[in-house]
């Protein structure tokens, strides 16, 4: 028994130490195609073979193939990256629209044609099959026509157009019934629309949100200086005897005691008129205004072009900030009353 365990340990052992070949794959990554070997390596005998190889070409149009020649070199996997991209924007936005849905549906804001044309059942939020309504337009079936259900403010737009740009009306100038919904857009900031209206706004900016024009447009304004926007009266325009070549230097004196030099061929006839001006103040580290040996603050004037790009982007922020300042004074003071009443505290 003891020499036919010794014998099978023996023949263990030997079995153990001889070592397989060992198959080794190789892939060749390129960028339009893939290269492929198999071998057999033995290690004891140092030698192996080939056991198979090929290749894999990926296919190319024939524009791409034209590119590739001339040293441009493109990804097979771009052009599909790119309508990836595009169809998760398009699903973003249908799950953003579909909530809003539900969300308008609930406080009651969506018009009633509207509402007919969303599944709020199984598939909520979502438009019915085969159809895809318009919030503002409601079809007619005795005249089989789409009807713009928001008349009232389309006219109003209309009488804001006589009044103030009569260009845009004059001489039976059709204006399209779509650009009420930036009439609205200007009229919520500081009246009342109704909740369809509101309904219908935020179905529009529901579509771009996060979307900014301006990005990567922005100035570099320095830390020590401030850009704004004034729009101020002119009290009086005061000729200097300064001249600079053939023109004259002028002080315009503005309605909260400001001065603002410039020189002019012909006289400046500004006296009672409300000028526009983008204003650029130094400023310290600690916030406060530089001022000159004399003790002026340092600050200048622009009176630029109504196509000026810096007043084209300065000149909203500041009437939006102006028209909102009101809102929230309002909604604060009602809300302090309203906590006043719940808790029974005399202020």
């Amino acid at each position: 028994m003891q020499e036919k365990d010794f014998d099978n340990k023996n023949q263990i052992t030997v079995c153990m130490n001889e070592k397989k070949p060992k198959n080794i794959l190789g892939l060749d990554l390129g960028t339009n195609s893939i290269g492929w070997a198999l071998i057999e390596n033995d290690a004891t005998e140092s030698k192996g073979r080939i056991l198979g190889a090929g290749s894999r070409i990926l296919p190319m149009s024939q524009d791409v193939l034209g590119k590739f020649d001339s040293g441009v070199s493109i990804s097979q996997t771009a052009e599909r990256t790119g309508f990836r991209g595009i169809r998760r924007l398009r699903e973003r936005h249908l799950l953003r629209r579909e909530r809003l849905h539900r969300v308008l549906n609930l406080i009651g804001f969506l018009p009633e044609h509207y509402t007919k044309q969303i599944d709020f059942d199984k598939r909520l939020g979502q438009f019915l099959p085969e159809s895809e309504p318009k919030l503002a337009y409601h079809f007619n079936n005795e005249t089989k026509r789409a009807e713009f259900i928001f008349q009232n403010s389309f006219e109003e737009m209309l009488q804001d157009f006589a009044a103030h740009q009569p260009d845009l009306v004059s001489n039976g100038k059709k204006v399209p019934y779509d650009w009420t919904i930036y009439f609205l857009r200007k009229k919520a900031l500081t009246k009342k629309i109704a909740k369809e209206e509101l309904a219908w706004l935020l179905l529009h900016f529901n579509q771009k949100r996060g979307y900014y024009q301006l990005r990567g447009e922005e100035e570099d304004i320095p830390e020590n200086k401030a850009v704004e926007f004034y729009s101020l009266v002119v009290t009086k325009v005061e000729a200097t005897n300064d001249k600079k070549g053939d023109e004259t230097w002028y002080n315009v004196h503005l309605e909260n005691g400001w001065i603002y030099r410039r020189t002019s061929k012909v006289f400046l006839d500004w006296e009672g008129k409300r000028k526009e001006f983008i204003v650029t103040t130094e400023l310290n580290e600690d916030g406060s205004v530089k001022k000159d040996k004399d003790g002026k603050e340092r600050r200048s004037f622009r009176a630029p072009a109504e196509n000026d790009w810096t007043l084209v982007k300065k000149k909203p922020n500041k009437t939006l900030i102006a028209a909102v300042k009101p809102l929230v004074l309002t909604s604060s003071i009602r809300c302090c009353k309203s906590l006043r009443r719940k808790s029974k505290v005399n202020w």
